[in-house]
């Protein structure tokens, strides 16, 4: 769908009212700005053309974005929701800075992460994002990331860090979301608390862990750590199995190092007739989009997906226009976000009661 500013029908009338009331702007406004006249403010031109696009409607010629170069943007499957939030995000400020990104998204049994960087090659990106890739398996080579900075690509890297590849890393601090996971746990009175986590072999599951024992023995004196860890598969299906393992053994909560394992862990729940959070108090990880929406809505501690983006973006263009960036790991705060999937230990309600009633 196309509009032209020589257009004078009623259509075209139409068509300026409604990018003016998308953009919250006059249709006068919108004539200028499409007219390329220097009276608009920058905020008041970006919030009309920003209509456009929302609307479906083609820039003018003029205003289309000239690429500075292609980046590639490589993230595992899109199964997960916090993984699309990290694409599109990332894609977003590539854009305002002037590159194209180049997508590559995994699956099981499809295009690899070697397969996509011979692809990003023989395109000959300018640099490429990489989020929870290979890096982050401890088990992996980095011969791959090598050759790329020897020859002189920029490389970022989200979620997951090695020390021997020269390059920006992104993370969110592990270790600090789970002392806030295990606080809020411990002030609502639980004692068990158990960890459901993925594969020992990433970084990040490593953190978790490491986090998570540190939280146990500062919080509750608790020093049998490995007692308490039940390590599946960072998906529903994953989390599920590892909840089971954990409620066999009487944990009355669960802290999880996805929010698609906390899904699982509520879905285990339900299977056993256990009520969430009356009887067992689950959070995730990740505050990915429509997490607030579930049944109950989950209690997760959020990667700051906006800021963590900003800050790759930030570090891969200065090494494309400057050919430098510090090469040490930034690690960025989580949130915790307290829903309903979490509430009082039944062993509290219990003491509680029995205080009331006597």
């Amino acid at each position: 769908m196309s509009l032209t500013t020589s257009q004078t029908t009623g259509n075209s009338k139409t068509r300026l009212t409604d990018i003016a009331e998308q953009a919250g702007v006059s249709t006068a406004t919108v004539s200028r700005v499409l007219n390329g006249k220097s009276s608009v403010a920058t905020e008041t031109r970006q919030a009309v053309l920003a209509a456009l696009d929302i609307l479906g409607y083609e820039r003018p010629e003029k205003f289309r974005n000239r690429s500075a170069g292609l980046v590639g943007l490589v993230v595992p499957e899109l199964t997960n929701p916090v993984f699309p939030a990290f694409a599109q995000t990332i894609e977003g400020l590539l854009s305002q800075r002037g590159y194209t990104p180049l997508l590559c998204t995994q699956s099981p049994g499809g295009t690899s992460e070697d397969e996509y960087i011979d692809m990003l090659q023989e395109h000959k990106v300018d640099g490429i994002v990489f989020v929870a890739g290979l890096h982050a398996d401890t088990q992996a080579s980095h011969t791959r990331y090598d050759q790329l900075r020897t020859k002189g690509i920029p490389l970022v890297f989200i979620n997951g860090y090695a020390q021997d590849i020269d390059a920006p890393f992104i993370s969110c601090d592990d270790l600090t979301a789970m002392e806030l996971g295990v606080r809020h746990l411990v002030s609502l009175g639980h004692h068990k608390i158990g960890l459901a986590i993925g594969p020992q072999r990433f970084i990040t599951a490593q953190r978790k862990t490491e986090g998570f024992k540190n939280a146990l023995h500062k919080h509750l004196g608790q020093d049998d750590g490995d007692q308490h860890v039940a390590t599946s598969l960072f998906t529903v299906e994953g989390g599920q199995a590892a909840a089971n393992e954990l409620l066999d053994s009487g944990h009355t909560a669960i802290v999880c190092g996805s929010d698609l394992m906390a899904l699982g862990a509520v879905r285990a729940a339900h299977q056993r007739n256990l009520k969430v959070p009356e009887d067992v108090s689950i959070i995730g990880y990740d505050d990915s989009p429509l997490i607030g929406f579930t049944d109950p809505p989950l209690t997760t501690i959020r990667q700051p997906v906006a800021t963590m983006s900003q800050a790759a973006v930030s570090g891969l263009v200065s090494m494309i226009e400057s050919a430098t960036a510090p090469t040490s790991e930034l690690q960025f705060h989580p949130e915790l976000i307290v829903r309903n999937s979490t509430g009082t230990s039944p062993e509290a309600r219990l003491a509680s009661y029995r205080i009331n009633n006597n």
